[in-house]
């Protein structure tokens, strides 16, 4: 049986809410303390919470390979992974690749410098031909294979760590809707692209919620803008020119920020509702600056530990898929923003 947060908190002379808060990576310990839990946990085993999934009995090399380029949600989930995997002693060694863009090509030169004893690899990737056969070499080749965010049904990978994105566009379409303060509307739907299945989900999600609840708000343009914040700005300063009286813009990918500033910069007198996913450093000035109204978040802490914890299950397991579990997304307005 695993080491037990008590017997951590024990061993490091602290109370039990100071170890939850430092493997929970939580503000407010100091830094001794902190440093005295990692090492306590570090002795001891300690595993959070994994419910009955069963861990590998020897500690494994894992790599992850993130299109980072300007995406902050995918700059802080690569950040939120390299420190869970830093704390637990099931973890001998990893790697986070952060890819310029999202580009098959991309992808497949950094596989290319896969280490030979990695075990897991976690994957953020667009669904496209070259990139489901990647992923097909890797497992026929012995490593287990996890998507995180946006999945990729048609490979044999062993889980999706995620939303379900299809449900986050249902219920942006659903909170639109609803908060549009005049009807009929017209609003704006952006996607970083339609590559991703994620970005592809949540768009069927919202146009089926707007179809079946809310036929008097129009979409007057889908645009992608491939996760870049200078097309999106140039994209939303155009869509805003041409139709001054938008009710709404919905974001569904990256690139928000050029979005939010050319909405900004529109000072129009009653400004379009402003849904986007993801709680970054930026989104959540823009909230508190009533730039956004809404962000539905799909937390990359937990992400990051979930995908880790998913892909050490993998190693201990038989069987080719693990049950998914899907992550909740946060529906978060200038009311309830989490600490940072």
């Amino acid at each position: 049986m695993g080491a037990t947060i008590k017997e951590v908190a024990e061993l490091a002379g602290v109370s039990t809410a100071t170890v939850d808060r430092v493997i929970n990576g939580r503000p407010g310990v100091k830094a001794t303390n902190r440093h005295r839990v990692l090492e306590a946990a570090a002795r001891l085993g300690y595993m959070p919470e994994t419910g009955d999934l069963a861990m590998p009995a020897r500690p494994a090399r894992l790599e992850f390979f993130l299109p980072v380029g300007g995406n902050q949600f995918l700059s802080n989930l690569a950040h939120q992974i390299e420190d869970f995997c830093r704390r637990l002693p099931l973890v001998a060694s990893y790697r986070v690749h952060r890819l310029e863009d999202a580009r098959p090509q991309s992808l497949l030169e950094a596989i290319d410098r896969l280490d030979v004893s990695t075990a897991g690899v976690g994957i953020v990737a667009v669904d496209e031909p070259r990139t489901r056969a990647a992923v097909v070499r890797l497992i026929d080749a012995g490593l287990r294979v996890v998507t995180i965010a946006s999945d990729l049904p048609s490979t044999p990978r062993a889980n999706y760590v995620g939303i379900d994105n299809r449900i986050a566009g249902r219920t942006a379409g659903l909170l639109m809707g609803a908060m549009l303060r005049r009807v009929p509307a017209t609003i704006g739907l952006f996607l970083g692209s339609r590559r991703y299945r994620g970005h592809d989900e949540r768009e069927a999600g919202f146009r089926s919620v707007l179809a079946e609840r809310f036929p008097g708000v129009v979409i007057a343009e889908v645009l992608e803008i491939e996760d870049d914040s200078q097309r999106g700005y140039k994209s939303a300063t155009s869509l805003l020119s041409r139709f001054p009286d938008l009710g709404g813009i919905y974001i569904a990918g990256g690139g928000r920020s050029g979005v939010i500033a050319a909405i900004t910069e529109a000072g129009h007198a009653q400004r379009p509702l402003v849904f986007c996913h993801d709680l970054t450093d930026q989104t959540r000035e823009s909230l508190l600056d009533d730039g956004i109204d809404i962000v539905i978040d799909q937390n990359a802490r937990l992400m990051a530990e979930q995908a880790t914890i998913q892909l050490l299950g993998t190693l201990a397991s038989s069987a080719p898929y693990l049950t998914k579990k899907l992550i909740e997304p946060r529906i978060i307005t200038r009311e309830n923003i989490p600490a940072a």
